[in-house]
Order: structure tokens, then C-alpha cells, then sequence
């Protein structure tokens, strides 16, 4: 019976243990170094998604990191290399679009921080900010 039980909770106790936290990604080295499109389309999804978790919970100092790393990206996507063909025409307007609500969703994060204004408010300029990023990293995307 022991010989049962014993690994039985080590699975158990395994399947308990949180999922490690998200290794942050570090800022994009501003030399002027131009970077492949996907890899840029994917370090946007990937920060828009941890802005959406960070905004659930509330972790709003997370938030307003990760719209300045959205604002990076967006003008690193840009000068991007590798564009595919279907994304040349509108890479520009939705990169312009993407920085700015990185910005409104920056200035939000940063207005709940500080206390500043109407809470209701900052979390309304949060979601709307969030929405258009996750729009415009859509309209980016490789496939149809």
C-alpha cells in the first residue's frame, strides 16, 4: 500500500507546483539593427499577451513596462527585414497605430500608478489601449 500511496502524492504535489513565470524579454538593442520580421512579430505577440495577464491582475508597474517594450517593437517592425508581401502596403500605418496605443496604454498604466485621475477611467483607457494592440499585432500576422 505504501509502495502505491508514496508515488501517488509525489504526482500529486507535482501537478501543484505554479508554472514558472515568463522570463522577460530584454529590450531590443537600439544600434539601429534591422531584425527579421517574424521574430519581431512574434516578441509583439508575446508582449501583448503578458500586457493582457499583467492587466488582469492588476500588476500595473508589469503593464506600463511592457507598452514601452510594445512601443520598441512597433518601430522596430517598421524597418523590419523579410515583410511579407501582403503586410508591405499597411506595415507602416499599423506600426504608427500600434506605438500610439502602446503610448495611450503607457500613460494609463502609469495614471493608476501614480493615483492620478479616476481609477475607472485608467482601467477603460487600459482596455481600449488593448484592444486596438491586439488588432493591429492581428492585422500583422504571417498567415491569412
Amino acid at each position: 500500500m505504501k509502495r502505491v500511496l508514496l508515488p501517488g502524492m509525489a504526482l500529486l504535489l507535482a501537478g501543484c507546483v505554479a508554472p514558472p513565470e515568463r522570463v522577460p524579454l530584454q529590450p531590443l538593442p537600439e544600434n539601429g539593427q534591422v531584425l527579421p520580421y517574424p521574430e519581431l512579430l512574434t516578441r509583439v505577440r508575446a508582449q501583448a499577451s503578458a500586457a493582457n495577464e499583467a492587466f488582469y491582475v492588476n500588476r500595473w508597474t508589469d503593464l506600463e513596462d511592457l507598452a514601452k517594450g510594445i512601443e520598441q517593437t512597433a518601430r522596430f517592425l517598421a524597418k523590419a527585414q523579410e515583410v511579407p508581401a501582403k503586410n508591405k502596403d499597411i506595415l507602416k500605418e499599423v506600426t504608427d497605430d500600434l506605438g500610439k496605443n502602446a503610448r495611450k496604454l503607457k500613460a494609463a498604466a502609469a495614471a493608476q500608478i501614480a493615483k492620478d485621475g479616476n481609477e475607472s477611467q485608467n482601467v477603460k483607457d487600459a482596455t481600449d489601449a488593448l484592444q486596438q494592440i491586439t488588432l493591429k499585432v492581428r492585422m500583422l500576422r504571417l498567415t491569412d
